[in-house]
């Protein structure tokens, strides 16, 4: 288990999001114990534990083997779940829509794919908690049942993003910037975007109670933009989710604008933990390159005069903060003048290149990657216009010289 308070805190937050009642929490700090995870001393005193509290379930903080599960349950009667098994469950409870459900199993097939050999060896023996109903399945054969419906999943998932990539070619055709809510569960994600857009997403205090895409036009200063939200991050978001949820997070990739929303409230310590694991995540789905704006949030929670110096602790770490409350629509007129100072830096270009093999993946990644506006096709050349930020606009230009094309700005008014 994680000797991190932090953590276990975070552990507890989940197991209630799941719906469990937490009874009894145990730490140990040592080398992880092959038999178990912990030693067998601390299992002994979880067993003695379990019989006063008349505990149902065990869940542990870190990353657990079947063979791992498989002796907890064995030893202390009851099943022994792990923080992937325990999201899972919590992801499970709270989907809603036909993609959600699929992109969990998914997670949920994975995941018995690579452990399968274990699990069928496991099953066979003395019947425990979470290893019973594979029935006479042989490892080849299990395997085999497991790929036979990824790929029935993956199939109906790229139907869905194919869907998805047409709407968005639509929004794109039509000029909408689009702004898409990022941050840690829990942060007030949804009561942001209820705010800005005048909606009522459902809002509670559980975690990942968002799941799926939700996109609403946004109108301020005769503009109009489009405001995504979508799943939440959190401390060790396993992979096999983010590969799962990959055609929901891709609302963000393609996002012109990334709100970032933290938990002012929360120390000094946690905010910064949280905001690097915000931002490797950003990373892991490959959308660094976009502008952030990092939404501080929950300022109506800290008393007025603890505000400055809270942000002057955590400048260093933050990317263009802004101060504001959700929940009271307190400061949310500033946050609407960030976003224009961020979007109305995009600037919209156009070039043409020879027609090459080349150049037709350069065109299909730019396609998947940016906003592209239009593509026009003749005999020799190429003619894309897009809409972009600097920092891009500099790196294309070079890549485009590369490819013995033309670059140059399109005016504002065309």
């Amino acid at each position: 288990m994680n000797n991190e308070l932090s953590s276990l805190e975070e552990l507890k937050a989940l197991a209630e999001a799941a719906g469990y009642n937490v009874v009894a929490q145990v730490t140990q700090i040592r080398r992880a114990d092959p038999r178990f995870q912990i030693g067998a001393g601390k299992v002994a005193e979880i067993k003695t534990l379990i019989k006063e509290t008349q505990a149902e379930k065990l869940i542990f903080d870190n990353r657990l083997k079947p063979i791992q599960l498989y002796n907890l349950s064995k030893a202390t009667g009851i099943e022994a779940i792990d923080r992937f098994k325990l999201i899972l469950e919590i992801f499970t409870k709270n989907a809603q829509t036909k993609e959600a459900k699929l992109q969990i199993k998914l997670a949920t097939l994975e995941y018995e794919r690579i452990h399968a050999k274990q699990r069928v060896r496991l099953s066979k023996l003395t019947e425990q908690p979470g290893f019973m109903g594979l029935g006479a399945y042989e490892r080849e054969v299990y395997q085999e049942a497991i790929n036979r419906q990824i790929t029935t999943i993956l199939r109906k998932l790229e139907k869905i993003r194919d869907k998805r990539l047409l709407h968005r070619k639509r929004r794109s055709e039509l000029g909408f910037l689009s702004i898409s809510l990022a941050g840690y569960t829990g942060a007030g994600k949804s009561t942001l975007f209820n705010s800005l857009a005048n909606e009522n997403v459902e809002v509670n205090q559980s975690l990942f109670t968002t799941l799926t895409t939700t996109t609403r036009l946004l109108e301020f200063s005769n503009r109009k933009f489009l405001l995504i939200d979508t799943v939440g991050f959190i401390d060790r978001l396993p992979l096999s989710l983010i590969e799962a949820f990959h055609s929901t997070l891709e609302e963000t990739i393609y996002s012109n604008l990334i709100l970032l929303v933290l938990d002012f409230s929360e120390s000094i310590d946690i905010i910064k933990k949280k905001n690097r694991i915000c931002l490797n995540t950003i990373k892991k789905i490959d959308a660094s390159n976009i502008p952030i704006i990092t939404v501080l949030n929950k300022i109506d929670c800290i008393p007025e005069n603890e505000i400055s110096k809270k942000l002057k602790s955590l400048k260093i770490n933050i990317r263009n903060p802004v101060l504001i409350s959700a929940l009271c629509k307190k400061n949310l007129d500033l946050l609407r003048q960030e976003i224009l100072k961020k979007l109305e830096r995009f600037v919209e270009l156009s070039f043409s290149i020879p027609t090459s093999e080349l150049s037709m993946t350069f065109i299909s990644w730019l396609h998947e990657k940016t906003n592209v506006k239009k593509t026009t096709y003749n005999a020799d050349f190429v003619t894309i216009t897009l809409r972009a930020n600097p920092l891009f606009a500099m790196n294309l230009k070079k890549k485009v010289k590369e490819l013995n094309g033309k670059f140059e700005a399109v005016p504002k008014n065309k």
